[in-house]
């Protein structure tokens, strides 16, 4: 782990429109007030399958190097017609416009940019894909959506992201000026196997760019006390649309808990174009499960503080890692 301790951390909450170069604008000068704000990591939202705008952003006071974290699917609304017309293919810097945004922006005002999710054409797939920028603007990584979100409840409802989206297999933990980062997209938070693969990796902080519906609010209470005792992962995505707000506050709860390190999330704005409900409410929590900074359903940006010396003390007084009974189990990461 770095040295700096502090740093702070923005999320940008965009509302999403049917307009890519709006899109692009939007996320531009999100990114620019953050900046101003201080901001040296900045997490922006996805462009989700659904309809998104999802904006977060980290910075660190003592490094003068921002971050920009963009939602999941931020430069399109969360539908299949505006995603294949919206894709880009990153080789073609020039004609991938909300690519070139991200880049230029980065180097212009010397921040880390984490892109939320953007679609992305290669070949004849499409990728639901979180670009990582220095800040000079070159691409230190690229996260493709390991996880698609496919489901079918019967005699409510059905979707499948795979029907669009292509999914991603490589695993993605990136250093940056402002630490060790790992990326997640959306229903990516849900497999508590990735986030210990990325603790494994040196990762302090992982950013999870994602959409979420609105909530029915039934049951919460005893949701959030039994989803971890009681629901396996796999039942857990079913409540993703029955208890969407439950479901995000939870898993992200979980991630930081299991694996003593901050956990943000970035989605759009409610009043994002198309016909999916976003949540919202962009959260940053801390490695003992409390939440450092939140924000409701419109679209805004908030900026607060991570001490990552926080994340040294969880783990000296808590010794979790070193307390892994290996002679009993072994976690094993496929691609190590």
């Amino acid at each position: 782990m770095q040295e700096t301790s502090k740093l702070k951390i923005g999320l940008c909450q965009l509302s999403v429109t049917s307009e890519k170069k709006v899109n692009n604008e939007k996320a531009r000068s999100s990114i620019e007030y953050a900046s101003k704000q201080g901001a040296k990591l900045v997490v922006l939202p996805v462009i989700s399958t659904l309809d998104s705008s999802r904006f977060m952003l980290i910075c660190s006071p003592s490094k003068l190097i921002p971050t920009i974290v963009f939602k999941e699917l931020w430069n399109c609304p969360n539908s299949s017609d505006f995603i294949a017309l919206f894709a880009e293919d990153f080789e073609d810097e020039e004609s991938a416009s909300s690519f070139k945004t991200m880049s230029q922006v980065a180097r212009e005002q010397k921040i880390i940019v984490v892109g939320g999710s953007v679609p992305e054409r290669s070949g004849d797939r499409l990728y639901n894909t979180c670009c990582v920028f220095s800040s000079n603007g070159e691409l230190l990584a690229k996260h493709r959506k390991i996880h698609l979100f496919d489901i079918n409840i019967e005699g409510d409802i059905a979707f499948r992201e795979s029907d669009t989206f292509a999914a991603g297999s490589d695993p993605t933990v990136v250093d940056t000026d402002v630490g060790c980062i790992g990326i997640g997209i959306c229903h990516d938070i849900g497999f508590p196997e990735l986030a210990m693969l990325y603790r494994d990796r040196g990762a302090h902080l992982i950013c999870y760019p994602g959409a979420f519906n609105i909530s029915t609010g039934e049951a919460l209470w005893e949701l959030e006390q039994r989803a971890r005792q009681v629901f396996p992962c796999s039942l857990l995505s079913c409540f993703i649309f029955l208890f969407p707000c439950t479901y995000q506050s939870i898993l992200g709860t979980f991630r930081t808990v299991d694996n003593q390190l901050f956990v943000a999330t970035c989605s759009p704005s409610r009043d994002s174009a198309g016909s999916y409900p976003i949540w919202g409410h962009s959260t940053l929590v801390n490695p003992l499960g409390e939440i450092v900074a939140t924000v409701g359903h419109d679209e805004s940006v908030v900026v607060a503080e991570v001490d990552y010396s926080v994340v040294r003390i969880t783990r000296e007084s808590l010794p979790i890692l070193k307390q892994r009974r290996e002679d009993v189990y072994q976690f094993i990461g496929i691609n190590d």
